[in-house]
């Protein structure tokens, strides 16, 4: 039951979320309230909470010293998730903030409930993203085509198939009880995303025994296991220097990787909808309250 718990936890507070962005509102205010609520409700904070403003797709991570504020005209994604013993609940909604972006929300927002429609046993991956991408087109946009949802297992985010975009001719067939995020991003660009500024969120992608950065590595291990992190979160138990220093010594050992901020390719505002889904008959919206 450890998904259920995780992704009602993440619903919950998802919704507490989504009140929270009003003009004038600081990203790292609602980035540490959101986190303390996944904390009140006895969950685990599966990857740090990203507030990703217009053309920025995903991994907007507000650090401490950050002072950015949501304006009017924005269009914000809110997206995070809460985990039990590893097992995640991964979600995501977009608030227009007093702009014209109701129809580029509705976009994405009705390409995912389409493509929940379609998560039971023996769907082919590619009709899931058929759908998305003719709900998307349907209202004059794009979906992004090199974003895609993605299975979730027990400690892994991104874990084996992916759910795309669009139609791109996987025929892997959904199989019961499977756990996948499922996450339309709609566009007014073209359609794809690059690299951006490095984001301060981190992952551990292959342990090994070294000498520099050991203990920041060994407190990675016991908190984090293979979710993301942020650096921000180690300042709590570690000096800044110390911090810098063994981040960099263990992402030049390939231990650990940190993620990019993702921008439109064209500067086009995005927006995105996500829930977690078990793969059934009827499939089951673990992250709707």
């Amino acid at each position: 039951m450890s998904y259920e718990q995780a992704g009602k936890i993440a619903g919950e507070s998802l919704e507490y979320g989504r009140k929270l962005v009003r003009e004038g509102e600081k990203l790292k205010v609602i980035a540490d309230k959101v986190e303390e609520k996944i904390k009140s409700l006895n969950g685990g904070i599966a990857f740090p909470v990203q507030i990703s403003i217009n053309n920025i797709a995903a991994h907007y991570c507000p650090d401490i010293n950050d002072d950015t504020e949501i304006k009017k005209g924005d269009l914000v994604k809110l997206d995070f998730g809460a985990h039990i013993n590893g097992e995640i609940g991964d979600c995501a909604c977009s608030i227009n903030v007093n702009g014209n972006h109701d129809e580029l929300i509705k976009a994405s927002s009705e390409a995912l409930n389409e493509a929940v429609k379609k998560m039971m046993p023996g769907i082919e991956l590619r009709e899931v993203g058929r759908a998305i991408e003719e709900i998307i087109k349907g209202y004059g946009f794009n979906p992004i085509r090199n974003l895609s949802g993605h299975e979730i297992k027990e400690y892994e985010l991104h874990s084996g198939a992916i759910v795309p975009n669009y139609d791109n001719n996987d025929k892997t067939k959904l199989k019961e009880g499977q756990v996948f995020a499922v996450e339309p991003f709609a566009t007014t660009g073209e359609g794809f995303v690059k690299d951006g500024k490095l984001s301060g969120i981190y992952n551990l992608v292959m342990p090994k025994n070294v000498r520099s950065g050991r203990e920041i590595l060994e407190y990675i291990m016991k908190n984090y296991n293979t979710l993301p992190f942020a650096r921000k979160w180690l300042l709590a138990n570690f000096s800044e220097f110390k911090i810098n220093f063994g981040l960099r010594m263990l992402e030049r050992e390939n231990i650990i990787q940190q993620y990019h901020q993702l921008i439109e390719r064209s500067n086009g505002i995005v927006s995105q909808a996500e829930h977690t889904v078990k793969i059934a008959d009827k499939p089951i919206v673990l992250t709707k309250i």
